[in-house]
């Protein structure tokens, strides 16, 4: 497995652009990838009620079938709650897209990100689309990712390529997300694409395993967005054997894309909103990888742990009580805890420990905590930052 550069365009086939269409004050805000070949396509969309115009959209277009060629992605503005307004302007954004790259509508996909319940201005993306059909480039990955952001502070993408069976196979991404962080889904936009050539139920199977051990471990505030999307596009173009069934070609095409959707994670935790810290939350020696996951994510969502870490304490108590009401049944008095490499908790107790070394360990940008339940063979990892004062000022005054 090889990082490269490109991104979202990595991969044989693919093209993108960005581009500013005036939704937003200044930056780019609008963003077309496409691919060449026809590509199978599997998604994951928000879990919230409250679902956006395009992802309604986006429900029905691969309720039709999986083969699609473009999608359109707009940032500034959310199209939610806008009601039939706002899913007509979200057709309006799929059938300019597929008019000016000559293609049926139902190979279109869209996406909003920004403001909720604000009319999208449908005139000015349309404009947008047609300069960015103009300026497709297989250069232009880091132009499309810059252009989905929001309150991020800076584009995430990644590229990774292998070798199987004689066969160079390419996977790359882009992702936004800074707020509204939360692991019930997705919980933010990406975007993956891949020249595989594979089945689309084994697409479809792929994207869910990796979603679970990473977009759904992540959270920044606790909020989960109405407009939470990730689409991935699989176009064939690496001319390998196509992968029908779950083999060692499966087995490596998703080691490429978990490293990928690892990655963007990361980088949206990293990117968490005030955030100065990113914290790794580690549960090891679980009965069972779901109980695993719930323990970390019931740590990882604990603002008293996220606020101990700001202010570089080691709370360690917080941590374990935070394990005690994720609903797993285990064993507080079996269970030791670690920050860093400093164990500050044995078999359900406190330990004396160096205060001076645990402030340091915890004014690093990184820091882990370590749960060990010695109850099982099971381990899983979570993703979250700090919760400083900055995230209340930009979510405080987040239209203005």
């Amino acid at each position: 497995m090889k990082l490269i550069e490109g991104g979202i365009t990595a991969a044989t086939g693919y093209v993108a652009a960005g581009v500013y269409s005036g939704i937003k004050k200044k930056r780019t805000d609008l963003a077309l990838v496409f691919t060449k070949h026809p590509a199978v396509a599997a998604a994951m969309f928000t879990k919230n009620l409250v679902a956006a115009a395009p992802v309604q959209v986006c429900k029905e277009q691969l309720a039709k079938g999986p083969h699609i060629q473009a999608i359109v992605v707009n940032s500034g503005n959310a199209n939610a709650c806008t009601g039939p307004d706002g899913l007509a302007k979200a057709w309006q954004m799929i059938k300019k897209t597929a008019q000016v790259l000559g293609l049926s509508e139902d190979q279109v996909l869209v996406a909003s990100t920004g403001v909720i319940g604000q009319s999208l201005p449908i005139e000015k993306i349309e404009s947008g689309i047609e300069e960015a059909a103009a300026r497709l480039s297989e250069n232009g990955g880091c132009d499309a990712a810059s252009a989905i952001m929001t309150t991020d502070t800076f584009a995430k993408e990644i590229a990774v390529e292998y070798v199987h069976q004689g066969h160079t196979i390419r996977v790359g991404g882009m992702a936004k997300g800074s707020g509204m962080i939360h692991p019930n889904m997705a919980t933010m936009l990406a975007f993956v694409t891949t020249d595989v050539d594979i089945a689309p139920e084994l697409l479809d199977r792929a994207l869910k395993m990796c979603v679970d051990r990473t977009f759904h471990m992540i959270t920044v505030d606790g909020d989960t967005s109405t407009n939470d999307s990730v689409m991935l596009l699989a176009n064939g173009a690496a001319g390998n054997p196509r992968i029908t069934c779950e083999d060692d070609s499966f087995a490596a095409f998703c080691k490429a894309l978990a490293q990928v959707t690892e990655k963007l994670a990361k980088d949206i935790v990293k990117d968490g909103e005030g955030a100065t810290k990113m914290i790794e939350i580690k549960v090891q020696n679980a009965p069972t990888e779901k109980q695993a996951r719930q323990i970390a994510k019931s740590i990882a969502e604990s603002n008293l742990v996220k606020t101990a870490m700001f202010g570089e304490d080691a709370n360690w108590g917080r941590i374990l009580c935070a394990a005690g009401y994720a609903g797993v049944d285990f064993d507080p008095w079996k269970t030791d805890v670690f920050i860093g490499n400093l164990q500050v908790a044995q078999q359900g107790g406190g330990l004396e420990f160096d205060e001076e070394l645990a402030k340091e360990i915890l004014s690093q940008k990184t820091i882990v905590i370590t749960v060990d339940l010695k109850q099982g063979p099971a381990e899983a990892t979570a993703w979250t930052c700090d919760l400083t004062y900055d995230y209340v000022k930009i979510n405080a005054h987040y239209r203005t």
